[in-house]
C-alpha cells in the first residue's frame, strides 16, 4: 500500500475513526500541544484534522477564535465542523494549504505526515503558514515498536500471509530522526525529536476488533479485503497476539514527534 493508498483509507466518516484511531489520538494530542509548548495568546493550525482530536485540545487552551482547522476528507471536515461550529474548518491537502503567508504562530499536524502523497511540500507549506519565529510540529506512530494495537495486527497478517503490508515497512518518518530530515530539507530550524506515550483500554477484545473490521486505515483496509474464511483466521490470532483477554486490556502507542521553528525575521 502506498501513501495515497493510505491516505485514501482514511475517507471514512468520523464515528469509525473514533473507534479505531481516536482511542490514541485523543490523549496523543494533549501530549502532542505540551510538547509543542501551546499557550494562551498563540493562533493554531491542525493540519489533517481528521474528527478533530487536536482541534479539541487547541479550542480547550486557546479558545475557538484561535483555532484554524483543514483535512482534505469531506467527511472529517463535516465531524470537525460540526464539533467545533466556532471554529474556521476547510477542505485543503497539507501539500498545499489554502492559508496565507504568515498566519499562525504554531502549526501542528498529528498522525499526517506519512500519509501525504508529498511529504517536503508539506513541510514546506507548514512553514510557510507559520509566523517568523513560530513552532511547526509533527509526530507519527513509532510503527517498528511504540503502536502495539498496529504491531500486534501486523505480526497476526503476517503470519498468516508474509506479503501483508505492513506499515513498518511501507510508511516513512516513523523511525529515529527520519521527520528531524524532513523539517531540516523543509528550511525550519532547531527541530529536535521526542518520545511521546499513550495508551488505550478496550472493554474487550469484540471492541478492538470491530476498529479494525470499520476499515480504517491501512489495517483495517487490509481487514475489509480479506476473505471471510481468512478475516475469521486473522482475528483468531490477533486475540492470541493480545493474550487472549476475557475482559478489559490495555496497549500502549509510542509516537515520534517532532518540533522546529521557523526562520525569524
Amino acid at each position: 500500500m502506498t501513501e495515497v493508498e493510505g491516505a485514501r483509507s482514511f475517507q471514512v466518516d468520523g464515528g469509525a475513526y473514533n473507534l479505531f484511531m481516536g482511542r490514541y489520538s485523543k490523549p496523543l494530542a494533549d501530549r502532542f500541544a505540551e510538547a509543542a509548548g501551546v499557550r494562551a495568546g498563540h493562533s493554531a493550525l491542525d493540519v489533517g484534522c481528521g474528527p478533530g482530536a487536536l482541534t479539541s485540545v487547541l479550542v480547550d487552551r486557546l479558545g475557538a477564535e484561535s483555532v484554524v482547522a483543514c483535512d482534505p476528507s469531506p467527511s472529517f471536515v463535516e465531524a470537525c465542523a460540526n464539533r467545533h461550529p466556532d471554529v474556521e474548518v476547510r477542505a485543503g491537502r497539507a501539500e498545499a494549504l489554502p492559508f496565507d503567508d504568515d498566519r499562525f504562530e504554531v502549526v501542528l499536524a498529528q498522525l499526517v505526515l506519512h500519509f501525504v502523497s508529498e511529504p517536503l511540500p508539506a513541510a514546506r507549506e507548514m512553514g510557510r503558514v507559520a509566523r517568523p519565529g513560530s513552532t511547526v510540529g509533527a509526530c507519527v506512530w513509532d510503527f517498528d515498536r511504540g503502536m502495539e494495537m498496529l504491531r500486534r495486527f501486523w505480526d497476526a497478517a503476517l503470519a498468516m500471509d508474509p506479503g501483508a503490508p505492513d506499515e513498518a515497512r511501507t510508511m516513512r518518518f516513523g523511525r529515529p530522526g527520519e521527520l528531524v530530515a524532513l523539517f531540516d530539507s523543509a528550511g525550519l530550524q532547531g527541530t529536535t525529536e521526542t518520545m511521546l506515550t499513550v495508551r488505550s483500554t478496550c472493554r474487550d477484545f469484540d471492541e478492538l476488533w470491530a476498529g479494525f473490521r470499520a476499515g480504517v486505515g491501512p489495517a483495517g483496509s487490509y481487514c475489509q479485503s480479506l476473505p471471510s474464511r481468512a478475516r475469521d483466521r486473522l482475528e483468531r490470532r490477533l486475540h492470541a497476539e493480545v493474550g487472549e483477554p476475557t475482559g478489559p486490556f490495555t496497549l500502549d502507542a509510542v509516537a515520534r514527534c517532532a518540533i522546529g521553528r521557523t526562520k525569524g525575521i
